[in-house]
C-alpha cells in the first residue's frame, strides 16, 4: 500500500461484539501484505490478528465501548463504520443458562455453583437500573431459569433433580422431582413445563403436575437449553463432544427432527419477534452468536467468546433502556443494543 494511502472500510462483520471478541473489517488498502495497520476502536487500539489489503481481524480490547472504527497511522485515522460493544452489567456470577427477565424487566441469573455446592446466594436480581441485589438461596444448583404465563420464577436443580417454584421474596416450593440431571425450562403456550434431563430426556410436567416423558435425545456433556418457537414447537440444545451439534425441533405429540446442523458447543437459546432463532455457539470457526432463520440459514452476528446464555428485553425496561439483548457468560452480564442502531442484521448463509 503506498505510504499515504487512506484505508477505506466497508463493512465490519458482524457489528456486534462485546470485549475479547473477534472482529472482521473488510474494505480496500486496509494493509501492506504480512503488515499491520494501527486500528482503533472510539480510541481503544485493538490487536491485529490477520492483515491484508481487504480483510482485517482485530481482537476487540477489554473496555472498548461502542463508537467508529478506525484505520490507519496513529497521525492521521480515518473514521469507519461504528460498532456496538456490549457494556457489562453485572460480574462474580455463575450463569450455566439464560437469563430470565420478569415483565418488569428484572433481569434474574445464577450463581449455580459446583454439583452439590451449596453457595451463600444462588439466584440474583438485577433491577431496571443495573444494581445487582442477592434474591434466593433457596435453589442449590440452579440450572434453568423461566417464568410462567402469570409471571412466576421456575428454577431447576440439577443438584436433586428437581423444579421449584420461587415466590417474590425468593422461597422456594417443591413441583416436580426425579428428573435427572435436571437443566433447561421452558413453557408452552397451555402452561405446561418441559425440564431437559442432560442424561437424554425431556420431561413434560402437566397443570395437574403429572409428569411424563415427553421425547428422548442424545446425552449431553453439559446442560439442554429449551425455547418454544413461534410454531409451538420445543427447540433444543445440548452441547456434546462434537463439533457439529444440533439443535433439535420437537412437535408437540413429541416427535424429535434435527433442526439445524453445524455447530459447536450450542448452549443458551432464543426466540426474537421475527421468529428466528438465536444461538450461543461457535459457527464455522467463529464464536458468539448465531441467528438461524425459521427456514435454517445461520450467521454470526455478535462476536464473543465464553457465552452460555441470551435472553432479549424489552424497550419498556421502566422507560430507561432501550431493547436490548442481554448476554450470559461463564461469569458476568452484558447489555447490547439490539438490534444494533443503525445497522440491519446481515444476509444469513446457506446452513
Amino acid at each position: 500500500m503506498p505510504p499515504h494511502a487512506t484505508a477505506l472500510v466497508e463493512s465490519l462483520d458482524p457489528a456486534a461484539v462485546l470485549p475479547g471478541g473477534e472482529l472482521r473489517i473488510r474494505g480496500r488498502q486496509l494493509a501492506e501484505v504480512g503488515v499491520a495497520p494501527e486500528v482503533r476502536i472510539t480510541g481503544s487500539p485493538a490487536a491485529v490478528l490477520v492483515a491484508t489489503p481487504r480483510l482485517l481481524v482485530a481482537r476487540v480490547p477489554d473496555g472498548a465501548v461502542s463508537g467508529p472504527v478506525e484505520i490507519g497511522r496513529a497521525a492521521d485515522l480515518p473514521q469507519g463504520p461504528a460498532l456496538e460493544v456490549g457494556v457489562l452489567i453485572a460480574e462474580h456470577l455463575h450463569p450455566v443458562c439464560n437469563p430470565a427477565i420478569d415483565p418488569e424487566g428484572n433481569i434474574f441469573a445464577t450463581l449455580s455453583g459446583a454439583r452439590g455446592q451449596k453457595t451463600p446466594v444462588s439466584i440474583y436480581k438485577l433491577d431496571g437500573n443495573f444494581v445487582l441485589k442477592s434474591w434466593s438461596s433457596a435453589v442449590m444448583n440452579p440450572s434453568g431459569l423461566a417464568f410462567d404465563r402469570s409471571g412466576t420464577l421456575f428454577a431447576s436443580s440439577r443438584h436433586d433433580g428437581s423444579v421449584y417454584r420461587l415466590s417474590s421474596n425468593g422461597a422456594a416450593t417443591l413441583v416436580a422431582e426425579g428428573l435427572g440431571i435436571a437443566t433447561g425450562i421452558a413453557f408452552d403456550a397451555a402452561g405446561d413445563l418441559y425440564v431437559g434431563d442432560r442424561s437424554g430426556t425431556v420431561f413434560k410436567i402437566d397443570s395437574e403436575r403429572n409428569t411424563f416423558v415427553f421425547a428422548t435425545l442424545e446425552p449431553s456433556v453439559a446442560a439442554y437449553h429449551l425455547a418454544f418457537g413461534p410454531d409451538r414447537h420445543l427447540y433444543v440444545s445440548g452441547p456434546s463432544t462434537s463439533s457439529y451439534d444440533t439443535i433439535w425441533r420437537i412437535s408437540p405429540t413429541g416427535r424429535v427432527a434435527p433442526f439445524f446442523r453445524g455447530l459447536g458447543r450450542p448452549q443458551g437459546i432464543a426466540f426474537d419477534a421475527g421468529g428466528s432463532l438465536y444461538a450461543v455457539a461457535s459457527y464455522q470457526g467463529r464464536r458468539g452468536v448465531v441467528r438461524i432463520s425459521p427456514t435454517g440459514r445461520a450467521a454470526c452476528v455478535v462476536s464473543a467468546n465464553n457465552l452460555v446464555g441470551l435472553a432479549f428485553a424489552s424497550r419498556a425496561r421502566g422507560g430507561n433502556h432501550p431493547a436490548a439483548l442481554i448476554l450470559a457468560t461463564h461469569n458476568s452480564l452484558y447489555s447490547l443494543a439490539w438490534p444494533v442502531p443503525g445497522q440491519p442484521l446481515p444476509p444469513a448463509a446457506a446452513a
